[in-house]
């Protein structure tokens, strides 16, 4: 697999920021879980893509044109004793070796060293908020170097929020990083089939979640990207349902939205089956209906259309055969004018993805639709709830909850759906559960 070029990012974003400018990311924190117990640890994304550096208690300084060296890191000091208990650490020597690093301090310094480095300069850029504690850090060394312009010192000048721009470059994925997504994607699918595989009434929720995450590891992904969501029945109508503890029910539907990890970068993935292997009557109408919203909305992903476009077009089909069901009445462009789906598709038709499952990136630039651009990958989402207690529709389509979503990367001349290895078909679907029980 083609590695990610750390260096060239940080290249790129450093001619961006121009002469006599700091840019300071720190890294992410340790979560507790229980007492003394953490949670995984999982790194900024924005220090990750630009450092490869996965241990906390880190920052990353990047200063263009510096004589001696523009990359800096602060980081933990190489412990025997530490990393015994806790594993090991790169130390000083292992980010300049490893990691390119120019120069690198034990962090316990940086409130010596780093207001040294902030002297003088023009621009401070910084990500405003996303790290709250350390957000008062930079105006602490700010504030000090200001006091001590009296005595000489050169205070610095304006602070700049460096995500936006930095988000802007995430947006476009390189080779190496499409790379990576569509192994994510592959896994994902994989799991997605053995799921519909194991699948039949009277499981559990969580024993298909299970058949998920031990299918992510086989494909050497061990972590989910998002907490997966399998909600059988009514619980389908529940969007970001994460309880996973219900029974399976002989005629109801699952709905499975799960997407792994590999190397920070997420999969996202969403199938709709029948519990029992067969699709009833209203089932099929409306599985249907949102399967032709997908393959229309992902028709328009292509250079140069806009991301309004896809979604646009699934309202548009969505919305139609709503009518055909007389689940919806009026005329169709009149209850397209009204959002009228939004009583049964309250949510967009996808979202950018990466390393965030719903990743960063603008969605509108200077109020107008983001113009789709090659290597921009996106999910396609389109979905119908109609829950139990919804007397707006007849009884028969109550407790019917149906999304389809996959992966998509924007190509050259149109897409390539990178979670293409799950079926969606009805048929196709049916088939696959209908083998598993031979």
């Amino acid at each position: 697999m083609q590695a990610i070029n750390f260096a060239a990012r940080r290249k790129k974003l450093m001619q961006w920021m121009g002469p006599n400018s700091i840019a300071i990311l720190p890294s992410a924190t340790e979560k507790v879980r229980s007492h003394d117990v953490h949670y995984p640890f999982r790194q900024d994304n924005d220090f990750w893509y630009l450092t490869g550096f996965n241990e906390p208690e880190a920052v990353a300084v990047l200063i263009p044109g510096r004589k001696h060296g523009e990359f800096i890191l602060f980081n933990r000091e190489k412990d025997v004793t530490q990393e015994i208990w806790h594993g090991k650490r790169l130390g000083q020597e292992g980010v300049i070796e490893q990691l390119g690093a120019d120069d690198a301090f034990p962090i316990s310094d940086i409130d010596d060293i780093l207001p040294g480095l902030m002297e003088g300069k023009e621009r401070i850029y910084f990500g405003f908020g996303a790290h709250p504690e350390f957000d008062q850090d930079i105006m602490d060394w700010r504030s000090q170097l200001q006091s001590q312009s009296v005595r000489g010192s050169e205070p610095p000048g304006e602070l700049v929020d460096l995500r936006h721009h930095l988000h802007d470059m995430r947006l476009i994925k390189s080779a190496a990083e499409i790379q990576r997504l569509r192994h994510a994607a592959k896994t994902a699918a994989k799991a997605h089939c053995e799921l519909m595989k194991a699948c039949e009434p009277d499981k559990t929720e969580m024993q298909m979640e299970a058949v998920l995450h031990y299918h992510y590891v086989q494909g050497g992904c061990r972590y989910a990207a998002y907490p997966s969501i399998v909600a059988g029945g009514d619980n389908a109508n529940i969007l970001h349902y994460v309880e996973n503890s219900d029974v399976l029910n002989d005629g109801d539907l699952l709905l499975v939205d799960a997407g792994c990890e590999f190397e920070h970068y997420a999969a996202d993935i969403t199938r709709t089956i029948p519990i029992n292997g067969r699709y009833s009557k209203e089932q099929a109408q409306l599985y249907d209906l949102v399967l032709e919203a997908q393959l229309a909305a992902i028709e328009m992903i292509k250079p140069g259309n806009h991301w309004a476009q896809i979604h646009d077009k699934a309202v548009e089909v969505i919305t139609k055969g709503l009518v055909e069901l007389k689940i919806l009445k009026g005329n169709v462009k009149d209850l397209i004018k009204r959002d009228a789906h939004r009583e049964f598709f309250m949510h967009k038709t996808g979202h950018w993805i990466g390393l965030d499952v719903h990743d960063v990136g603008d969605y509108q630039v200077h109020g107008q639709p983001r113009v789709l651009e090659q290597g921009m990958v996106l999910t396609v989402e389109p979905a119908i709830y109609i829950g139990k207690d919804n007397t707006k529709a007849a009884k028969k389509w109550r407790g019917i909850g149906i999304r389809i979503e996959d992966d998509v990367v924007v190509t050259r001349n149109g897409y390539d759906v990178l979670s293409k290895d799950v079926p969606k078909a009805r048929d196709e679907i049916e088939a696959l559960m209908a083998q598993a029980r031979q």
